[in-house]
């Protein structure tokens, strides 16, 4: 009888260890958890306070600077060129241009060798403006995410193309801009 209370009682001691472990597990796993959703509410609040300091100092978004500084760099561009250069969709790219051209910063042209081609193109305005802007975030970023070694910057993309995943948000259109902007075209 007494062997068989030691036997119960070392059973009970190793599930109540185990419980334990795994509870110490779970509670690790928690911390980490609130981690990475600390870590990624910085990431989206630092993208959002730059982008509404680059609304605030020069009347553009991110999403509308990326796109006229793409048309300065080809002069005269059409949109579909641009949605792909600038990996967006091209309802958004129209959306973009709309609000550029009611702003006065850029001008549209049908083509003088295939009119069924609308070239975009920056007026003086939108140069003088694109002179002046900020740099866009992903700039800085861009640097130092160059200096880090190879397969640290290999393990920060297949990290986030994880977390992308686990947040169902792989066939969003994103263009590779750090800016919280939204240009859906609403219908």
């Amino acid at each position: 009888m007494v062997a068989t209370a030691k036997k119960w009682h070392f059973k009970a001691q190793e599930l109540v260890e185990t419980f334990v472990n795994n509870e110490n597990d779970r509670v690790s796993l928690m911390e980490t958890y609130d981690q990475v959703l600390v870590t990624l509410r910085q990431i989206i609040r630092a993208i959002d306070l730059h982008s509404k300091k680059l609304e605030r100092e020069s009347g553009l978004t991110g999403p509308q600077l990326l796109v006229m500084q793409l048309i300065a760099t080809y002069d005269e561009v059409t949109s579909g060129v641009i949605a792909r250069e600038v990996s967006l969709s091209q309802a958004t790219v129209t959306t973009i241009l709309d609000r550029l051209e009611r702003k006065g910063m850029l001008k549209r042209e049908r083509s003088a060798y295939d009119k069924r081609k609308v070239l975009v193109s920056l007026t003086e305005e939108g140069a003088q403006a694109l002179q002046r802007a900020p740099t866009l975030m992903q700039e800085s970023f861009i640097r130092a995410f160059n200096q880090l070694e190879s397969w640290e910057q290999s393990l920060i993309l297949s990290s986030l193309q994880r977390v992308s995943d686990m947040m169902n948000a792989t066939d969003l259109d994103a263009a590779p801009l750090l800016d919280s902007s939204d240009e859906k075209v609403i219908d």
